[in-house]
């Protein structure tokens, strides 16, 4: 009797000892990319705006009240033509006082010499002094002394009156203002802006990007958004150095073949397109990426299905996908999705292998 019960009780502990064993996890159905290898490119499709190659800021010299605007907005202005003019009285005035000094300077020029060739002519015959002659002499060159400078306020005063007078320096087009009649300008303060014609840009605010300094020289086809017109031609002239910090953007310039004087498309919206191939890497979509410690570092899946997690170096990040120039193989298989339950070893099967 005891011996049956003891073995009851081995049996019982062998039965438990069985349930006890750990069952092995299921394999983990997750989503499978094969990595491949790509040209590392940058395809870039910007917005912006056409603007003049080359823009001027004009003010007056001196401040005064506005009295005239003779341009608009969108008018085509040739060189020297009057632009805006300011209230010329008290330049006027000063011009004719500079005048009438002129005059008087010329007269009393006039009496010297008269003077001092009558002074000359009697030292000659031997009736006069040569105290005379010389005091007639430096009298003669005081008088053209005041002629001089009655002349150089003539001409400043000239000058002003034409500095109340705002004039293109070039041929251009006006593109905006901030004056009207009776507005009253300090002097040298912008009061018009003017496009020149002697070309047009487009100006575009990109993200930053490791591979925008290889942009200069690069072709960019054009095309306006709010202008009918066929596609156009530009090669990449700047790349602002600096990020905006007001936009957190860079600016780049485009300028635009064949457009000389088409100043009707100045402020136009533009969308450009760039491709730009620089190198080679291997892609997987951006879900496959994870983190080890302070680097980035994907799950690759081995042979059995068995999972470890691998640090890479991401050379740069594309559309959906990143371009990784160590740490994966091309043809190398890669979870892409699914990887919240994951650890190393895990096992896994496919739900899906695709390409990235």
């Amino acid at each position: 009797m005891f011996k049956l019960f003891s073995v009851a009780l081995l049996l019982c502990g062998l039965s438990g000892a069985a349930l006890a064993q750990p069952r092995a996890a299921p394999d983990l159905r997750v989503r499978i990319v094969r990595a491949e290898m790509r040209p590392l490119a940058l395809d870039l499709h910007l917005s912006g705006s056409i603007e003049a190659l080359d823009g001027l800021e004009l003010g007056f010299r001196q401040g005064g009240r506005v009295t005239d605007v003779l341009v608009a907005e969108g008018d085509r202005v040739a060189a020297g033509e009057p632009l805006a003019r300011l209230s010329a009285v008290q330049q006027d005035q000063a011009l004719n006082v500079a005048q009438a000094g002129l005059q008087a300077a010329r007269a009393a020029e006039d009496q010297a010499r008269q003077a001092s060739d009558r002074a000359a002519a009697l030292l000659a015959r031997g009736v006069g002094t040569r105290a005379a002659a010389d005091q007639a002499e430096q009298a003669l060159s005081q008088a053209q002394g005041a002629l001089e400078r009655a002349e150089t306020a003539v001409e400043q005063a000239r000058r002003a009156v034409e500095d109340t007078v705002l004039r293109a320096p070039q041929d251009a087009v006006v593109t905006a203002k901030s004056l009207a009649p009776g507005q009253v300008v300090a002097a040298a303060q912008p009061v018009l802006s003017l496009a020149t014609l002697s070309g047009l840009e487009a100006v575009f605010q990109v993200a930053d990007d490791p591979l925008l300094p290889d942009l200069p020289g690069r072709e960019v086809t054009l095309r306006t958004l709010d202008v009918v017109r066929p596609a156009m031609a530009g090669t990449v002239t700047e790349v602002a150095p600096l990020v905006d910090p007001a936009t957190g953007t860079v600016t780049v310039r485009v300028q635009i073949e064949r457009l000389d004087n088409e100043t009707a498309l100045l402020g136009a919206s533009v969308r450009g397109h760039l491709k730009l191939a620089v190198d080679q890497g291997v892609v997987v979509p951006w879900t496959a990426l994870m983190r080890q410690g302070d680097s980035a570092a994907v799950w690759t899946v081995a042979d059995d299905g068995s999972v470890a997690l691998s640090p890479v170096t991401i050379a740069h990040f594309g559309d959906g996908t990143i371009y990784v120039s160590q740490g994966l193989a091309d043809g190398q298989r890669v979870v892409g999705d699914g990887s919240q339950l994951l650890y190393p070893g895990r096992r896994v099967q496919p739900a899906e292998e695709r390409e990235p």
